[in-house]
């Protein structure tokens, strides 16, 4: 069967994830340095709580996710667009305030941006809790990653196919095991349990 792929390229796959540790990296630094509180949150952050146990279970994302204050959004915007980011506020159909990005320069897609997330807000109408505030972070080398309770109770409640993804992540390092189960309100509580009772999904 003919295709019009080209073949696999190691090199293409190794920038592609250089490309996004290098817009996760300029963009702390920015935020860093204009005193812009703010938290590495989603795939990055499940990586980088992974990193830590095991090296080898570490799983690439495309995705920058960022927490930030809504009353910081426009310092931040200054700040990003110093960085080389363009600022874009989308519609979606699952969020009906809509999205709110920072594409990598003017040619960039979606894909290649930063997904902005606002702390202490609900994410979705329906969502069962609400997102945790900058505080709930910690200084790591390079940039301020969302502290791992923080983070689990984000994935729990957005509970998409690659939240289930990262919690089962980080259930397999020993990050996250039946001890957790206590600490959160009922409907995460029930969450959490039906994925450590099937692990394999």
């Amino acid at each position: 069967m003919q295709t019009d792929l080209e073949p696999v390229s190691w090199p293409r796959m190794i920038h592609a994830v250089e490309k996004v540790r290098d817009r996760l990296l300029r963009a702390a630094r920015a935020l860093d340095q204009a005193n812009v509180p703010y938290a590495i949150v989603g795939g990055n952050a499940v990586a980088a709580w992974v990193s830590r146990v095991d090296e080898a279970a570490v799983r690439n994302t495309r995705e920058v996710d960022i927490l930030l204050r809504r009353s910081d959004l426009k310092r931040a915007q200054g700040v990003l667009e110093t960085a080389g980011f363009i600022y874009r506020h989308v519609s979606s159909l699952g969020q009906p305030a809509g999205l709110d990005l920072f594409l990598d320069g003017p040619q960039a897609s979606a894909r290649d941006a930063l997904h902005i997330l606002f702390a202490s807000e609900y994410v979705r109408p329906n969502s069962p809790g609400i997102s945790p505030d900058i505080e709930e972070s910690e200084a790591t080398a390079g940039f301020r990653l969302i502290n791992l309770e923080a983070l689990v109770r984000m994935k729990l409640t957005a509970y998409l196919d690659k939240d289930r993804t990262h919690l089962r992540d980080l259930i397999e390092v020993g990050l996250l095991d039946a001890g957790w189960v206590n600490r959160f309100t009922p409907e995460l509580r029930h969450r959490l349990k039906s994925i450590l009772d099937n692990p394999e999904g």
